[in-house]
């Protein structure tokens, strides 16, 4: 088993008794194609529509995260019905015709999850059973839960968070989200997107051995803002990560100052530093012709096939019209 060189994990208790240490994943796999870039091949249309007037999904469907169970696609996304985000589920059995198989996840009543969100989450089959890491909390003020369903459908959530926030004056003190979480060397690894006070949204990592108590990386975050006039001057998120060719790379949401978004692409030899390289996707469909974000990758069929979100409204988070779309990477 490969395990990586990890120092200093556990070195503090800070905020929310979160974990801090220094590590890096372990080598990338070398097998597969090394690009110096990548070029986006879209999927003409959007694959999966809001839901009727009055659904849970009526108003956007979007953060779809995609993985295969018993030869079947599964289809965690997000849907919002106008106050509230939920996770639900669709399936296909060749992830491009989906089938709604309803709600699974809504923030509970009560709980530190309530009253806006339980969705942008990452699923995960671990054994026979699916992992569920997600975002919820009060708008604003939103942390990472991990729930766990040996059945794909019916969920159970722990208590508290799994991730909390960071210190105060910390790049993530004010709200954490959008979870992607892969499994390496016997370890879980969590890139997410981390808020501070100045709303200044960046990305960082964490890893676990057993996907419920995590220590975020001391160096956080891992990727920072654009520079002036870029494609994510204005904020990050929504990593996806997969490995190729003896580089990790990260398919990432950014945001313009008019709250465009389009998804960018970075590489990086051990997941903590990481490099933009060109092939920055755009919609170029009237659905998706504003907010293209929310990336799902699966690199394990000899190709990278992503599912994304898109919107035709530039608003940073909801009514964006959201549906859910294909494209495949290719490699130059």
């Amino acid at each position: 088993m490969n395990w990586p060189a990890i120092a200093g994990i556990a070195l503090l208790c800070l905020s929310g008794c979160s974990h801090y240490g220094t590590f890096t994943l372990p080598p990338p796999d070398t097998h597969g194609p090394a690009p110096s870039s990548w070029t986006w091949q879209a999927h003409s249309g959007a694959l999966l529509e809001p839901g009727a007037r009055g659904e849970w999904d009526s108003t956007d469907v979007l953060n779809p995260s995609v993985i295969r169970r018993a030869g079947v696609y599964w289809n965690y996304y997000s849907g919002f019905d106008g106050a509230t985000w939920h996770t639900g589920l669709a399936t296909s059995p060749d992830g491009l015709a989906w089938q709604k198989q309803g709600k699974v996840l809504s923030p509970r009543k009560g709980t530190w999850e309530w009253p806006y969100i339980a969705a942008n989450g990452s699923a995960l089959p671990v054994g026979n059973a699916v992992f569920y890491w997600y975002q919820a909390g009060p708008r604003g003020a939103t942390r990472i839960g991990l729930a766990q369903s040996s059945d794909g459908q019916s969920f159970t959530s722990e208590d508290q968070p799994v991730l909390n926030l960071g210190p105060r004056g910390s790049w993530d003190e004010v709200a954490l989200g959008d979870p992607y979480v892969i499994e390496l060397g016997g370890r879980y690894w969590m890139f997410y997107l981390g808020q501070d006070r100045a709303r200044r949204q960046r990305l960082g990592l964490a890893q676990s051995s057993d996907g419920a108590q995590w220590t975020k990386l001391l160096s956080n975050p891992i990727l920072e803002l654009g520079e002036a006039g870029a494609f994510d001057e204005g904020g990050l998120g929504e990593p996806a990560v997969w490995q190729t060719g003896g580089l990790y790379w990260m398919a990432y949401t950014g945001r313009d100052g008019k709250e465009h978004r389009r998804i960018g692409l970075a590489k990086s030899a051990d997941g903590v530093h990481w490099q933009r390289v060109p092939g920055v996707f755009s919609g170029g469909e009237p659905w998706n012709s504003t907010v293209v974000c929310d990336p799902s990758v699966d690199a394990s069929s000899g190709e990278v096939r992503v599912w994304y979100g898109g919107g035709d409204a530039p608003s940073p988070d909801e009514n964006l019209h959201g549906r859910i779309g294909f494209a495949v990477l290719k490699p130059n």
